[in-house]
C-alpha cells in the first residue's frame, strides 16, 4: 500500500516511491480550504474566553476560529513554516478565503500543537524546542481582528529537547504534558513550569498523550506497546495496557463509556484492520475491542464531554464515531486527498476540523446527526405510542358482550 507522507523538505512524496507527488486538483467545498503548505496540526479558539471585552461580540456563536501549523521544514522547498488563524461561519458552512491572521515561522516547522483550554494561548512544538504563542487584539475587540503572536514568555524547560511528537494540557489547563520523539515524557504545572513526571525513558518514543477529564491520570503511548496510564497525584505509573499479537498502537484518548464513567480509547492496526480498543479504570482490564476500518488510522481525538471520537485515515477519509457503543455516526469519504494528520472538535462538539499533508483544512459539522437523531426517536416514540393504543382499543372491543 502506497499513501502520500510528509518528510522535513515539506515535498508530498509516496511511501515505497520516495518521488515527489503532486497532489490532484479538485474543486473544493466550502467547508475545505487549501493554505499553501503541509498542515500538520490544528486547535480550536475559544475566542468567547479570549476576548478583551467582557461581552463578546454576538457573532461568537456564529463562528468558528481555528489555528493551523506546518509548512515545508528546513528544506529549500519554497514551502514557508507558518502559523495561521481562519474563521469557519456556521450559518454558510463556509471557511474564509483568507487567514484572519498569519505569522511565519522562519526555519522552525511548527508540528505539534495544544491550545490552552481557558484561552491563555498555544504552545508549538518545532525540530528542537517548545513554542508559546498568545493572543492579541491590535486595532479593536471584535473578533475578526483577531493575532496570534510570539510571547516574550520563554519555556526554557523545553529549549533544546528534541522534537516532541505529543502535548496536551489538562482540562483546567493546570498541567502541560509534553512527549518526546526520544521517549522522554515531561509533565509540568502550568504556568510555573513546576516539574510533575520527568522520565527519560516512558517509551522508545512518546506519540500520544492525553489527560482523563478529572486530571487524576494521564495515558501516554508508543506503537509497539505497553501503554502507559500515570496517576498524577504520586506521579506513578498506575497501569500498563498491553498489545495482544499482531496489534500495533496508534494513538489514544480518554473517553465515556455506557455507564457514563470514563474508559481510555486505543486505536490499532491488526492486519489490514484499524481497530479501537478500549479500558475501563477500574480494574485496567481490556473491556472492548471493535474492528472500524480497512484503512491505516492516522489521526484520532474526542471531544470535549468524551461522548463522540473521531478518526482519520491515510486514504483522506474521517469517520465520527459514538463514544460508547463505537457506533459509527457519520463518515465522510475522501474528505482530504493526503492523509489525514489531525482532528480537533470545538469546544461544544457541533464541529470536527480536519488538516492534512495535502495543504487543506476541512470542518464537518456535527448538528445534522443530532438533529436526525433527535427526529428518529420522535419516530420511534410515536411508533410505540401507536401500537400501545392499537392494542388497548383492541382489548376493550374483546371484552365487549355479544349482540
Amino acid at each position: 500500500m502506497s499513501y502520500l507522507i510528509g518528510g522535513e523538505s515539506g515535498v508530498l512524496r509516496e511511501r515505497g516511491r520516495g518521488k515527489p507527488t503532486m497532489t490532484k486538483r479538485r474543486e473544493l467545498l466550502p467547508c475545505c480550504k487549501t493554505y499553501g503548505f503541509p498542515v500538520y496540526c490544528a486547535a480550536c479558539v475559544p475566542i468567547n474566553r479570549i476576548s478583551p471585552s467582557p461581552t463578546p461580540s454576538a457573532d461568537t456563536d456564529d463562528r468558528l476560529f481555528v489555528a493551523l501549523g506546518g509548512g515545508g521544514g528546513e528544506g529549500r522547498s519554497g514551502v514557508p513554516n507558518v502559523l495561521v488563524l481562519s474563521a469557519f461561519d456556521y450559518a454558510s458552512g463556509s471557511l474564509s478565503d483568507h487567514p484572519v491572521c498569519r505569522l511565519e515561522t522562519g526555519k522552525e516547522l511548527p508540528y505539534r500543537m495544544a491550545l490552552h483550554p481557558g484561552g491563555d494561548g498555544i504552545i508549538c512544538s518545532f525540530p528542537n524546542s517548545c513554542r508559546w504563542f498568545e493572543w492579541d487584539f491590535p486595532e479593536s475587540e471584535q473578533p475578526s481582528t483577531l493575532v496570534l503572536k510570539s510571547s516574550e514568555k520563554v519555556l526554557t524547560q523545553l529549549a533544546d529537547v528534541g522534537q516532541q511528537l505529543a502535548l496536551a494540557f489538562d482540562a483546567e489547563g493546570s498541567i502541560l504534558a509534553v512527549g518526546g520523539e526520544d521517549g522522554h515524557l515531561r509533565v509540568f504545572k502550568w504556568p510555573s513550569m513546576e516539574i510533575i513526571i520527568d522520565e527519560n525513558d516512558a517509551h522508545t518514543s512518546v506519540k500520544d498523550l492525553d489527560f482523563s477529564s478529572d486530571s487524576k491520570y494521564l495515558v501516554s503511548l508508543w506503537s509497539s506497546g505497553p501503554c502507559r496510564v500515570w496517576d498524577l497525584t504520586s506521579s506513578t505509573v498506575a497501569a500498563s495496557l498491553s498489545r495482544e499479537d499482531g496489534e500495533k498502537f496508534g494513538f489514544c484518548r480518554f473517553s465515556q463509556s455506557t455507564d457514563g464513567n470514563q474508559m481510555i480509547c486505543v486505536t490499532a492496526m491488526h492486519g489490514d484492520h484499524g481497530k479501537i480498543l478500549s479500558w475501563n479504570l477500574n480494574s485496567w482490564g481490556r473491556v472492548g475491542s471493535k474492528k472500524i476500518t480497512r484503512d491505516s488510522i492516522s489521526a484520532f481525538t474526542a471531544s470535549t464531554d468524551g461522548k463522540l471520537l473521531a478518526l482519520g485515515t491515510v486514504e483522506g477519509n474521517i469517520l465520527i464515531l459514538n463514544s460508547p457503543k463505537l457506533q459509527v455516526l457519520k463518515t465522510v469519504k475522501k474528505a482530504h486527498i493526503g492523509l489525514v494528520t489531525a482532528l480537533v472538535f470545538s469546544q461544544d462538539s457541533r464541529a470536527l476540523v480536519s488538516t492534512s499533508f495535502d495543504y487543506t483544512a476541512s470542518v464537518t459539522l456535527n448538528e445534522d446527526k443530532k438533529k436526525s437523531g433527535l427526529s428518529m426517536s420522535l419516530i420511534i416514540l410515536v411508533v410505540l405510542l401507536s401500537v400501545l393504543v392499537y392494542l388497548m382499543i383492541e382489548k376493550m372491543y374483546l371484552r365487549l358482550p355479544a349482540i
